[in-house]
């Protein structure tokens, strides 16, 4: 795994890349409804902004996000609707201001945590350097959420990079939340990378294989993009599954992304 201040200097760089999206936005950019149905960017900007808000205490103050914890909703929508009301109750303006304030607020109290002290978090206590690559997620989908509404793409660089190590990382979270068991074969990825450099993960005679383009592993991961949509090739069994269960993200599935349903938008491919 990438170490904790790369991924943090990385996620940082990102979200200036989404604020400079939604600086200028009007009411209506604002209500603009995404993909993810029921959800306008204010929704996907106070998700955000509760996300890592949550995350810069755990940092922080991990006794405060054990005590907050203790109270949450087991169902995992709800309380997510929860955490996110008090940000959506924000004019735009302020909410502008206010999810980059926890972004890097949740960078700082990471990138202060002491060298092999993990952090409390949803299920298990995880390494600074996962949770800022949980947060990158995090961060790549619900971005790629507002400019697929807004039709403005976000340039996407090697800084992908502690993302793609979360997905091999997580590789086994589609299977859990479908409660399915996952596969003991290894898994072989090759990806390559927007600069044309080629990633490697796993044995390289492992029989399951999955390789392409590695923003196109982040939108699949995601459940931004449906497989048949990128150009990923899976090779075994076990690997072509793992297309339509793919997931790096702890919860629901969710209803993902319909075959063809970005093919020609401006953010295809971003």
């Amino acid at each position: 795994m990438t170490e904790p201040l790369a991924v943090i200097s990385a996620m940082k760089a990102d979200a200036m890349e989404v604020q400079q999206v939604l600086s200028g936005l009007d009411a209506t950019g604002w209500a603009t409804p995404t993909p993810a149905p029921g959800w306008t960017v204010t929704h996907q900007v106070a998700h955000l902004a509760a996300t890592f808000q949550r995350a810069g205490l755990a940092a922080s103050d991990p006794p405060a996000f054990a005590k907050i914890m203790e109270h949450a909703n087991p169902d995992f929508d709800k309380e997510v609707e929860t955490v996110m009301r008090p940000y959506l109750e924000l004019p735009p303006g302020e909410l502008l201001v206010r999810w980059y304030d926890e972004l890097t607020t949740a960078a700082d109290a990471l990138a202060a945590v002491p060298a092999g002290q993990d952090i409390p978090w949803l299920v298990n206590p995880l390494p600074p350097a996962v949770l800022a690559s949980g947060g990158m997620m995090e961060l790549f989908a619900h971005g790629q959420d507002i400019a697929d509404a807004l039709g403005t793409p976000i340039e996407r660089t090697d800084r992908i990079a502690p993302l793609v190590g979360f997905v091999v990382h997580t590789r086994h979270f589609g299977y859990l939340a479908r409660e399915m068991t996952p596969p003991d074969d290894d898994f072989r990825f090759e990806v390559t990378a927007p600069s044309g450099t080629l990633w490697t993960f796993g044995p390289e005679d492992a029989a399951q294989r999955i390789e392409g383009p590695a923003l196109d592993l982040c939108l699949l991961a995601a459940r931004r993009r449906h497989h048949r949509d990128l150009s990923l090739v899976a090779t075994g069994k076990h690997a072509t599954r793992w297309l339509d269960v793919a997931q790096a993200y702890r919860g629901p599935t969710g209803a993902g992304r319909e075959p063809g349903q970005f093919t020609d938008a401006p953010g295809h491919r971003l």
